[in-house]
Order: structure tokens, then C-alpha cells, then sequence
């Protein structure tokens, strides 16, 4: 279960240096290194310094981490909407992410164009999320045609259809992401069948000069201002560190990040935004062979969980072994988490926490 996150950006913006940046990294488990499975993918790993905790008090063989796919979505320029550039091609790859990284240049350098003139982020993102609007009217427009005969019929469920296109038509008309809409349960499930992309949630990467990594400059307080109105993740990275560091050895990366004055890369710092705003948290399987990371929608229950495992986890589960990974820190082994009570017997109505330590048990 991997949820993909789209990199979207101008030219000349760092986009691709950062994708770079992801796809040559690599980690120190052999089963999920940051690999590339076509030219325009990478697979990264969520840090999460709890597996490695879990794998050293388990003893285990090997970790496998929890992923993120990050797609590279080349071609968005002004009129992209409209077929211009890779246009109907960008807009393919772009509705098949769960989030949309936008980068935007926050930096100046007399030797790198901008395609726009001048350095000006939140223009960029305007222009950006202009397009993916444009393109989400044409969806819906091209919808309500569709639906009009059997709207004029008195179906009732195209008609409420119909009213739900219209919101989302309004709400567009007025300059508004459809991610900013106030939607019932019935109404989301209609969005949700479309793939619209402005209703996709947005993380702003704000893309700087090394020597802008410790305080933000203004075209960082910009974006800043700008994602604040819609609750957005912003990143700031510097995307030629990235790549260095992604060339360099996991000491040598410490001293780099150390010397830099940072806990964690940039691009650390990307992937556990992406998680967040995706809504993702963590639960945990260990033993002697694997400890393991596993991702999951937040409210998801104890079954959901197993299944995302195997669906036969799902559909045979019975009851669940969990403890908090918090507490086998607090109390060093498995047997003195069960003795001191903190293991808990769990069943199918259980909602999962983030850091839940779990052995299922299901029929086959």
C-alpha cells in the first residue's frame, strides 16, 4: 500500500534536480532503497527512527520501511489545461497522485531564466493551480453534459450528481481549490469518482539558496502567507543539496546535515509532510526475521489494518495483540510490556493508533 505524491513546477524551478535528488538517494535497507521503477517514479522510505529502534530490540534480520511513490509530472506550463506543452499527458499522471508537491523557485540567480521574467512564487503557484482548475471545469462541464438527459428525467441519483457538479462548478468559478470546499459524506463520494485534481490535498516546496536554509527569506514568508489561507504544508528545501547529499555516504550526510546546522535533509523533511498531509500513520509487526513499518488512513480499524497486510488477514481476523512501540521502549522487552499489563487484546471494532505494535490473529 503506497500513496503517490505528484511534483509539479515551471521550468527552471529545481523540480527536477529535487526528483533527482530522490531517485539516486539511496538507504541502508536493501528492501526499499529510494529505487526508480520508471524514469518519472521514486519509492522513498518514511524515516522513522522507531523501526530501528523496534529492529535492534527484536533483534531482527532485516527492517522494511513504509513508502511513499513520488511521481515527476513533467510538462505543466501556462496552457497546459489546454493541451499545451505534454498537456493531456500531465494531466493523466497528475490525477492518478493522492497529494501535489508544488515547487517554486525562492531564490535569485541572474543565471537561471525564469520562464515567467522575474522570481515570483506565489505567481508560479497561481499559475499552477490556474491550470489544474481549468482543467477540473472542462471534467465537470464535460460531466454535466453528459448527465443533463437523465437530470431532466427526474433520476434521482444523477440529479443529486448534477447538484453536487454545480457546487464544485461554483466554487471553481470563484477562484477557489475544490480541496477548500465543505463537503457532506454523500457529496465527497461524488468528488471522489471524478479524480479532480484541485480537490487533491497541496504541500508548497519552497526551493532556496543554501545559505537561505536557516532563515526564511521572502519569497519564503510569501508562500508562507499564501499556504496558511488553505492550510498547506511548506517545505524548503535546496535542491542542489539534495542531490549532494544523495550521492554521499550515510556518515559523511550526518556530517553535511551537522555542518548545515539541520536535524534532517530536506528531503526527510518532504516525505514526512507528504505522510501528514496525506493522513497517514504508522503501526508496527516485529519478530526475530522482519520488524516492519506498515502505513495506514488515520480512523482505519484493527481488520483495515491486517488487510493492508493480506487481504485474508482482513476477512479471517479474529482478534489482535497491540501495545504502544512507547511502551517496549519504556520497558525494554515484549514479555515485560505483557507483564506489566500494557499488551492489550483488541477486536474488530478497534480504532488503530499511530505507533500500535500489532500481532493479528485471523482463521484462514
Amino acid at each position: 500500500m503506497s500513496f503517490k505524491a505528484g511534483i509539479v513546477g515551471l521550468p527552471n524551478v529545481g523540480k527536477s534536480t529535487l526528483f533527482n535528488a530522490i531517485t539516486n538517494s539511496k538507504v541502508e535497507a536493501a528492501n526499499y532503497p529510494f529505487a526508480t521503477i520508471e524514469p518519472n517514479v521514486g519509492v522513498v522510505e518514511v524515516p522513522d527512527k522507531r523501526l530501528d529502534d523496534l529492529a535492534r530490540i527484536f533483534e531482527s534480520k532485516k527492517k522494511i520501511a513504509t513508502t511513499i511513490e513520488f511521481v515527476d509530472i513533467a510538462g505543466l506550463i501556462a496552457g497546459a489545461s489546454k493541451g499545451e506543452g505534454l498537456g493531456n499527458a500531465f494531466l493523466a499522471n497528475i490525477r492518478e497522485t493522492d497529494a501535489i508537491c508544488e515547487v517554486v523557485r525562492c531564490f535569485d540567480n541572474k543565471d537561471i531564466t525564469h520562464v515567467e521574467g522575474t522570481v515570483d512564487p506565489v505567481r508560479d503557484i497561481e499559475i499552477i493551480n490556474l491550470e489544474l482548475m481549468l482543467a477540473d471545469e472542462a471534467t465537470i462541464k464535460k460531466r454535466l453534459e453528459r448527465i443533463a438527459p437523465k437530470v431532466k428525467s427526474g433520476d434521482k441519483a444523477h440529479s443529486f450528481e448534477n447538484e453536487v457538479l454545480q457546487k464544485l462548478q461554483v466554487c471553481l468559478a470563484e477562484g477557489q481549490l475544490l480541496n477548500n470546499l465543505e463537503l457532506s459524506e454523500e457529496e465527497t463520494k461524488v468528488l471522489k469518482g471524478f479524480q479532480l485534481l484541485t480537490s487533491k490535498k497541496f504541500i508548497y516546496v519552497c526551493n532556496v539558496n543554501d545559505d537561505d536554509l536557516q532563515e526564511d527569506n521572502n519569497y519564503v514568508q510569501q508562500v508562507k502567507e499564501f499556504a496558511q489561507k488553505s492550510g498547506s504544508h511548506v517545505v524548503k528545501i535546496c535542491a542542489k543539496i539534495e542531490e549532494d547529499l544523495s550521492e554521499a555516504t550515510e556518515e559523511e550526510k550526518k556530517e553535511f546535515l551537522a555542518d548545515l546546522g539541520a536535524s534532517q535533509s530536506g528531503l526527510d523533511s518532504l516525505i514526512q509532510a507528504a505522510y501528514a498531509t496525506l493522513g497517514l500513520q504508522t503501526y508496527f509487526t516485529a519478530g526475530p526475521q522482519e520488524a516492519r513499518s506498515w502505513q495506514f488512513p488515520k480512523g482505519a480499524t484493527a481488520p483495515q489494518c491486517a488487510g493492508i497486510i493480506h487481504t485474508d488477514f482482513e476477512k479471517g481476523f479474529i482478534k489482535a495483540d497491540i501495545y504502544h512501540i512507547d511502551d517496549l521502549l519504556d520497558c525494554g522487552t515484549e514479555k515485560a510490556v505483557k507483564e506489566s499489563g500494557k499488551m492489550r487484546l483488541e477486536g474488530k471494532q478497534y480504532i488503530m493508533q499511530d505507533g500500535d505494535v500489532c500481532f493479528f490473529k485471523f482463521n484462514n
